[in-house]
């Protein structure tokens, strides 16, 4: 009889997305006939509300994938016992070298990406799915512009701006990314400031928060001059990526922001339409020393308490996960980064990156963070409500508003939400609040 290892994956709406994995899962099978992985997958804003009931009745999967901004969430969900449902996944590997014959590769994931997931100093989860935001060019237009490289800071990009779009039937502006959390805190990582205390909520509980500070104001002001001068374009609504991305498809813009996992399809895109698209890190605030900027997409965590044979199988599924070849093919099937320095080597050895140089980009960037506590991003409560109140008070700023007043009322209320949301935790309670943005 098998022993069934339960993986509860978050899934996107991307084509197959699950597709990669199961073969993953029936390669692993097969090397282990004893196991039998039985995967779900259950959408990532939605599998912390579906974990945390699970583990009201007592049934948790043995393995969830959290996405990154849910990581206080994993920390804080509870077992019927009012313990942590989870165990962090180093202090479950013990130190060993290998896990049922599989080797254990946790200590080659990316510096950037062990660093996100690392709280307390202790490695909490497994990333095996791990993005970053890069900036894409319209380097066709950059050429007839005369600019020779794609713009590493915020006055470069300016510049490159007003030079695209003073070509005779040049785009009517010059850049445009979507009114998302996540670039805020891609803007605040970059510049070295924090959005929270106790280390950006990574020594300890994060209890204040900050969306007024110098470094968040400083990419408000520049964003609304960009807007002002008429090289921004207001593209879509608050967290809708579409519409700025489409600005860049039909040649409107000459810039715009993304996660790396879709620079591909987009560099695909372009070549289609006839022009050549490249990916850089973000351009960063000249006028502070760049620490970095962060990860975003999902890892694994392990529940605590399970029987030996069940943990030791699902440690051993997750470094099967992260094999070289895995990652890579992960990699090469969905776009995500290759998390381990072994998959990028091998990927890298193979020419990957020779033929698809639109995906160096964002591996360059990770490897050039400072690893502090500012470039490897908050762990905050109820993330998902404070990233609502960042775009919400850029859209006022976008639409006149000042942005100290703005950005200093969304702090007064990011400040209640964090507080709530630590006050629900109090007594072993997994929190109401379970949202994911």
């Amino acid at each position: 009889m098998r022993t069934v290892i339960s993986v509860w994956i978050a899934e996107h709406p991307l084509p197959d997305y699950l597709g990669p994995i199961r073969r993953m899962a029936d390669d692993f099978e097969a090397a282990h006939p004893g196991l039998r992985i039985e995967l779900t997958g259950h959408g990532f804003r939605e599998l912390p509300a579906e974990v945390a009931r699970a583990a009201g009745r007592g049934e948790p999967p043995d393995l969830a994938e959290y996405y990154a901004t849910a990581t206080r969430l994993a920390l804080d969900t509870r077992s019927r016992s009012g313990a942590p449902l989870f165990v962090p996944i180093e202090r479950a590997v013990g130190g060993r070298a290998e896990i049922l014959g599989e080797p254990v590769v946790l200590a080659d994931l990316e510096p950037a990406v062990r660093g996100h997931y690392t709280y307390q100093g202790e490695l909490v989860a497994a990333p095996a799915t791990a993005t970053t935001a890069v900036l894409l060019s319209n380097a066709t237009l950059l050429r007839a512009a005369g600019i020779d490289a794609p713009p590493a800071t915020w006055e470069e990009l300016e510049r490159a701006c007003a030079a695209v779009r003073a070509l005779p039937g040049g785009p009517s502006h010059g850049v445009s990314w979507a009114n998302h959390g996540w670039l805020f805190q891609q803007a605040v990582a970059g510049q070295g400031g924090l959005l929270a205390d106790h280390g950006n909520g990574r020594s300890g509980r994060a209890g204040r928060v900050d969306l007024a500070s110098k470094e968040l104001l400083a990419y408000v002001t520049w964003w609304r001059r960009l807007h002002a001068e008429g090289h921004y374009l207001r593209a879509g609504e608050p967290g809708d990526w579409g519409p700025s991305l489409g600005a860049f498809g039909e040649q409107r813009v000459a810039f715009t922001i993304v996660s790396s996992v879709v620079a591909g399809m987009i560099a695909e895109h372009g070549r289609a339409a006839g022009f050549e698209v490249t990916a850089s890190p973000l351009p960063h605030n000249e006028s502070l020393p760049r620490a970095g900027h962060l990860v975003s997409g999902q890892a694994l965590w392990l529940t605590d308490g399970l029987p030996a044979e069940r943990r030791d199988g699902a440690l051993a599924f997750v470094q099967h996960l992260l094999s070289a070849g895995n990652a890579a093919q992960w990699h090469r099937a969905a776009g995500f980064l290759p998390v381990t320095r072994a998959a990028a080597g091998l990927l890298e050895g193979e020419g990957w990156f020779d033929r698809h140089p639109v995906h160096r980009a964002a591996t360059a960037q990770l490897r050039a963070a400072d690893g502090s506590p500012a470039a490897l991003g908050a762990v905050l409560g109820d993330f998902a409500g404070i990233q609502d109140l960042m775009t919400g008070a850029m859209a006022r700023v976008l639409d006149g508003a000042d942005p100290d007043d703005c950005f200093a009322e969304a702090s007064r209320r990011a400040q209640g939400l964090l507080d709530a949301y630590n006050a629900d935790c109090l007594g072993g309670r997994t929190p109401q609040r379970l949202s994911v943005g």
